[in-house]
């Protein structure tokens, strides 16, 4: 396991040190999935701040004091980095995780397992705007550069937890039956209603329509982005510099034309086509 000053590499994976270490990574890789376990899976910038503030009002009837009480990063905690293992061993079940690990890197535990499994998946090129934006704001992550240079970087896999299409071919083939359930971001920002009542159903969890509204309410991005237990701003501004971007930023969708060159948009767009090519996966954006 290589480190750097701000990275370290697991099994070929760029993590920041600044919340992992080999101490987290083996809790991971050991960790005792239960059946009852909720993972919410993403590639990084994919709305798994959206996740950590949806899912354990779904699994709770909506009862909204753990995402008025409790920061995010507790509430649904990344398996593998060091607050898990801080937080879940004392957890009673069900417990809802996120983890941006590919399926190979899941523990053991969780191939034998009946625990369940919501896969958030996001135009890359609004990742990639989204990331940009965070490494400016960052300072445990390298200067991103220009955006052209970062989309190169993006492109090639230089960048957290490596290719974006390595990371969704792991999980779209995934063989674990019916114990995943795939969904997009911008399925989540159009009909936001709809897709919680499709993880309650997934989940078998009953939500009346007073309880759905609520809790689609409470999950609307500009609520989120007033909530100090989900809009990052208890991390203190050494680390997180809101001043030259805000955690959450837009949560919106396409913004990528605000940002892309016809050439950039191109190439960017046949480098994705050709390393999805054969795969058959069909997402919103492919006519755009």
């Amino acid at each position: 396991m290589e480190t750097s000053d701000k990275y370290m590499y697991y099994h070929g994976l760029m993590l920041p040190n600044v919340v992992h270490t080999e101490e987290s990574l083996k809790y991971a890789r050991t960790f005792k999935v239960q059946d009852e376990d909720v993972f919410a899976i993403t590639y990084p910038k994919s709305g798994t701040t959206w996740m950590q503030e949806i899912l354990p009002l779904v699994m709770n009837g909506g009862d909204l004091t753990p995402v008025q009480t409790v920061p995010n990063w507790d509430r649904v905690p990344w398996l593998e980095e060091t607050r898990a293992a801080l937080v879940l061993n004392d957890r009673p079940s069900p417990r809802a995780m996120a983890t941006h690990l590919p399926y190979h890197l899941m523990p053991p535990s969780f191939f034998t397992c009946k625990a369940k499994v919501i896969y958030v998946t996001r135009n890359p090129k609004d990742i990639a705007v989204s990331s940009f934006h965070f490494h400016n704001m960052a300072s445990f992550l390298d200067d991103p550069g220009t955006f052209d240079q970062f989309l190169d970087k993006f492109l090639s896999g230089q960048v957290l937890f490596g290719k974006w299409t390595d990371h969704v071919k792991s999980w779209r083939n995934a063989d674990i039956g019916n114990r995943i359930l795939f969904v997009t971001y911008e399925e989540m920002v159009q009909d936001l209603n709809g897709v919680l009542c499709r993880f309650a159903q997934f989940l078998g969890r009953e939500m009346s329509q007073e309880v759905l509204e609520k809790v689609a309410n409470h999950c609307q991005f500009s609520n989120m982005k007033n909530n100090t237990m989900s809009n990052y701003s208890l991390v203190p501004q050494d680390l997180m510099d809101s001043s030259k971007s805000p955690f959450l930023r837009k949560g919106t969708t396409g913004d990528w034309r605000n940002h892309f060159s016809p050439e950039q948009e191109a190439k960017f767009s046949a480098v994705i086509k050709q390393e999805m090519k054969g795969t058959g996966f069909k997402f919103p954006w492919d006519d755009e």
